[in-house]
């Protein structure tokens, strides 16, 4: 049976129009897509989860926050069921923040953090252009290794990144190992791979119409990549700069191993210091790893549009 539009006046204009019952009586959003039905048992598993991986973080805030004497003697989750009959103190922010020396290991991270993330950032996006746009013999097998390095875990190769760094030091006089290069170059080449992984994913989904206008007029691929692909590809960009800023800043591992202790040691290398020789130090951990924090979170929470957006560009084309 065939359902006839029925026809309805607009007083307004005087005009007739035929409108579908049904749509018409469809809520609809301001664009003018179709209202979706709240899914109550996903966003209420969505938040049991999110709840869940942010317990042990309010534990952690709560014991730093806390005189150590009343943490040694009841758990942390009784300050919940009586914050106003709790005794609150800042004291161990202010010890570990003296402990961290955090005026100069804060600039110690920025130091390592914003090259590491530059770095591979650059190149990659000149390495995604060219698998993207270039036309080469064993092009997808190139990307295929690249694809491999991803699998490779920073940890197999510590041990022969150190000898080359020592025999480049023996060799030229220039010893890497303590100084900031040596962060740099582990971190950009570990990065590599799934910067090109993703940068190449978000360029082919840009229009080629786009590239091949600018060949005609006479542009370079140099003029191509920095005015067209460059500011087009921002929220990757973005997106895997958050990631390697955040992977950098939190690391511990390769800081203890190729920056080491003294004059340049980051943020974690100090929370490590905290603890002392017998754990001794674990509370003040509690309240240095809070003062950690602060950048990832403003870094996170004001670029994570771009985030979000780089990482599922190119899933659906």
């Amino acid at each position: 049976m065939t359902i006839i539009p029925t026809p309805i006046v607009d007083e307004d204009s005087g005009k007739r129009e035929i409108v579908d019952v049904d749509k018409k009586s469809k809520r609809r959003n301001k664009d003018g897509t179709e209202k979706q039905k709240p899914r109550v048992l996903i966003t209420i598993l969505m938040g049991i989860i999110a709840v869940a991986w942010l317990f042990p973080l309010l534990g952690l805030l709560i014991t730093s926050l806390r005189p150590r004497a009343d943490v040694e003697a009841t758990g942390w989750w009784t300050a919940i069921l009586n914050p106003f009959q709790q005794a609150w103190t800042l004291e161990p922010f202010a010890q570990a923040w003296t402990a961290l020396d955090a005026g100069a290991t804060f600039w110690n991270s920025v130091a390592v953090t914003v090259p590491a993330t530059v770095l591979p950032v650059m190149f990659a996006a000149m390495a995604a252009y060219a698998f993207t746009f270039f036309q080469f013999r064993g092009k997808e097998i190139y990307f295929a290794v690249i694809l491999g390095l991803m699998v490779v875990p920073v940890q197999i190769a510590v041990i022969p990144i150190l000898q080359l760094f020592v025999w480049f030091g023996n060799t030229t006089g220039i010893q890497i190992i303590g100084q900031y290069p040596a962060a740099w170059i582990v971190h950009a080449t570990f990065a590599m791979p799934l910067a090109i992984y993703i940068l190449r994913n978000y360029m082919q989904t840009l229009p080629n119409s786009l590239i091949e206008a600018a060949r005609v007029d006479g542009a370079s691929h140099f003029q191509i990549f920095w005015r067209l692909i460059v500011p087009m590809s921002v929220p990757a960009l973005a997106s895997f700069a958050i990631f390697q800023f955040l992977w950098v800043w939190n690391d511990f591992f390769v800081a203890y191993l190729f920056i080491q202790s003294g004059p340049n040691q980051v943020l974690t290398q100090g929370l490590y210091t905290l603890l002392g020789q017998y754990g001794q130090g674990w509370q003040r951990v509690a309240a240095g790893s809070f003062i950690t924090l602060v950048v990832p979170l403003v870094i996170f929470f004001g670029l994570q549009r771009f985030f979000v957006r780089g990482l599922t560009a190119g899933s659906v084309k």
